[in-house]
């Protein structure tokens, strides 16, 4: 079959390459100039290798997913660390048992601020609904309002009382000094960056690539040549926008260069809402196997994604869940496409999460041709 697929990111790459291998040919557009997609990694004239579009940080627990991004590149050992600034005080994140004692002025052990912390949840909270719920519930007042409320109210541009529970579900609290912000046994950062991996994923005789190209699939000329399209832009997009333009928020980076160290760190959150950027990143520290004098760092800010915006995370409140089952439904009465990725499915997810639905996707898929059946509107249910 020939198919054309939407989008030279994760998703759309690894999807191609998987029908390429099968012997089937894919043309992979994407309306960038390079592939990649917000992963994209580039050398700034300092040498310093700068994540464009913000940090990626490639972790998993998902053994084939480091098998397969490791065929395709040198993936190098790294641990993420991560600061916060509250109140003009520096700690570490997640909330640990070096944050608690440094907050609080104890020496609690491990045991001591487990009982300590469990005595500022609010009990009375049986059932968290939103995010400032789960918040005063698990770490209590003064913990939430130092380091999730001002910064999430500026991530978001939400009251924290709008979000769901389950965005502050991903922030455990530890009782132990591992300051590692993420505990999966794989984690890495590639030694050449993100965009030469998804080349080498990409270059393969059944794949042909069209970038700074954007497909139109009104036109019927262009549509004619493919017997499938797999979307991996925007749903809502896809169908002009029926029932309205789902929720984004975008980020805009200021860039600074200068000379020696910024920051220590590659990663400072800023949570006091009266500052407004929400981070700062320092992109060398993303890289500690190299070694420059020079540095780069960026200045985080969260917005509303407009219509000439490049999207980062899907908002997914209320208003949004019921835009996107007007677009699930009308997606399962399409024929010829198949709806995939962060964007086509409208869902907020990690790289290696990505890699992982785009393989078993595949899997998917070629099975459907071999047995003479349609092909899936979606990757994964997005209402899930």
């Amino acid at each position: 079959m020939r198919f054309a697929v939407v989008g030279a990111g994760f998703s759309g790459a690894v999807v191609a390459r998987e029908l390429a291998n099968a012997g089937h040919s894919s043309t992979v557009f994407d309306s960038r100039d390079h592939v990649a997609g917000n992963c994209h990694t580039a050398r700034h004239e300092t040498g310093v290798m700068v994540h464009t579009y913000g940090p990626h940080i490639f972790h998993t627990q998902h053994q084939d997913v480091w098998e397969y991004i490791n065929r395709f590149g040198e993936m190098m050992p790294y641990r993420h660390k991560v600061k916060a600034i509250s109140k003009g005080t520096m700690y570490s994140l997640p909330v640990n048992l070096t944050t608690i004692n440094q907050f609080f002025g104890t020496n609690f052990t491990s045991e001591q601020a487990e009982a300590f912390i469990a005595t500022k949840g609010d009990a009375t909270i049986t059932s968290p609904v939103s995010f400032e719920d789960q918040g005063l519930r698990f770490v209590g007042r003064e913990l939430y309002d130092a380091f999730f409320s001002g910064y999430t109210a500026k991530q978001w541009g939400v009251d924290p009382k709008d979000l769901p529970a389950s965005i502050l579900a991903r922030l455990p609290v530890r009782f132990t000094d591992d300051d590692s912000y993420f505990n999966h046994p794989y984690q890495a950062i590639p030694k050449n960056g993100y965009t030469p991996i998804v080349e080498a994923i990409l270059d393969h005789p059944n794949i042909s690539l069209q970038l700074s190209t954007r497909f139109l699939k009104n036109n019927s000329a262009e549509f004619g040549e493919f017997d499938h399209v797999i979307w991996t832009g925007p749903i809502d997009a896809y169908f002009d926008y029926e029932f309205g333009r789902l929720g984004y928020r975008t980020l805009d980076f200021v860039a600074d260069t200068s000379v020696g160290d910024y920051q220590h760190y590659p990663v400072v959150n800023y949570c006091d809402a009266d500052v407004p950027y929400t981070r700062i990143t320092e992109h060398k520290h993303f890289a500690p196997w190299e070694s420059h004098d020079s540095t780069v760092v960026y200045h985080e800010y969260s917005r509303l994604c407009g219509e000439n915006d490049t999207p980062y995370y899907p908002i997914r409140r209320v208003k949004e869940k019921e835009q996107l089952l007007s677009y699930v439904q009308r997606a399962r009465t399409a024929t010829g496409v198949t709806f995939m990725g962060r964007l086509g499915t409208y869902r907020y997810l990690d790289m290696d999460v990505t890699i992982h639905e785009a393989l078993a996707a595949s899997i998917v898929m070629l099975e459907c041709l071999a047995n003479n059946k349609s092909l899936p509107s979606f990757s994964i249910d997005p209402m899930a």
